[in-house]
């Protein structure tokens, strides 16, 4: 692979992040933790996709950057300025959620790329998830956890998407096969999608990944993408994704959020992390309650939506199911 310059590099690992201003301190803390426990055998490129940052917070997130660690932010506005006003805003999902679906085309010097969300805390080597070996599938991640648990998303997953909820992975945590990708021509399938239907979704980008990757898509151990639910079994997590409602920055006592604050104690962010918990109160509390109950109404209705690539799609493409 080469790196933007045009060097070759086979010694070095491209991990992906995408962020607006508002997560900005959360990336740190996962970044810093992602480096603190990666090995040094090998070096890493963070790529953060974008559409425009604060100058200031950018530089703060830089200053991570080392010999072994180089961290570049790449604004990615004109790659989606076409179908911008299509992609939605869905509950707490923004719009960087969707950047991931364009890496394909934007980087052609990768073949093979680390994708993690923000609101992580990174426990683990993770280039022993890089070099997980794929095979030919397009994706590698964790079947959802919450997902599995939940039969009222179960059945969302099922009847709007038409992937069994043992078989739907969470996208926020992926190996991505970007020459796979590039074969299947994902983000030209993702786009004619969105443009043709816009289906109704839940989890924008997540959803058009399982169903676009069915039968292409490696499944990985839960202690990679490992969610604050209890009854998840995993005794040493990887990784921790706290893509639930609730998060250890908004109330401390948050399932495993001790992990979070051991690296958000060493931020340069560290004092509007700690802001934002203090001035999350009660009605703070009661929406997040109020989304919560609403989003399980939505996928309910979803369900039984006839605009879903279930009804739409697969009635007409059985091979898919």
């Amino acid at each position: 692979m080469t790196d933007f310059y045009g060097h070759k590099d086979l010694n070095e690992i491209p991990i992906f992040f995408s962020t607006d201003n508002n997560y900005l301190p959360y990336l740190d803390v996962a970044i810093r933790s992602l480096i603190e426990n990666a090995s040094k055998e090998y070096n890493y490129r963070i790529v953060i996709l974008n559409t425009g940052l604060d100058r200031e917070k950018m530089d703060k997130i830089k200053a991570l950057s080392s010999d072994k660690f180089i961290i570049n932010f790449v604004d990615i506005s004109h790659a989606i300025e076409d179908i911008k006003h299509q992609l939605r805003n869905i509950y707490h999902f923004g719009l960087a959620t969707y950047y991931r679906l364009f890496i394909e085309q934007l980087f052609p010097e990768y073949d093979k790329i680390l994708y993690l969300d923000c609101d992580i805390v990174v426990l683990g080597d993770v280039s022993k998830l890089y070099f997980t070996n794929m095979e030919d599938n397009a994706v590698a991640g964790v079947v959802e956890q919450f997902i599995l648990h939940s039969p009222v998303f179960s059945l969302y997953t099922k009847e709007a998407i038409g992937v069994e909820n043992k078989n739907y992975i969470n996208a926020g945590i992926l190996l991505i096969n970007l020459a796979k990708l590039r074969e299947m021509q994902l983000e030209k399938q993702f786009v004619e999608l969105l443009t043709t239907y816009n289906f109704d979704v839940i989890d924008p980008d997540q959803a058009y990944i399982n169903y676009l990757c069915q039968g292409k898509i490696k499944y990985l151990p839960v202690e990679w993408n490992r969610t604050p639910l209890e009854q998840v079994v995993c005794s040493k997590p990887n990784i921790i994704h706290y893509a639930l409602g609730v998060k250890p920055w908004q109330k401390e006592d948050t399932f495993l959020g001790e992990h979070f604050w051991k690296y958000a104690k060493k931020s340069s962010f560290y004092d509007e992390i700690v802001n934002v918990k203090n001035s999350y109160d009660i009605l703070a509390d009661l929406k997040k309650q109020r989304a919560a109950i609403d989003i399980q109404i939505q996928a309910i209705e979803y369900a039984h939506s006839k605009n879903t690539f279930n009804k739409v799609l697969n009635k007409t493409n059985p091979k898919k199911n």
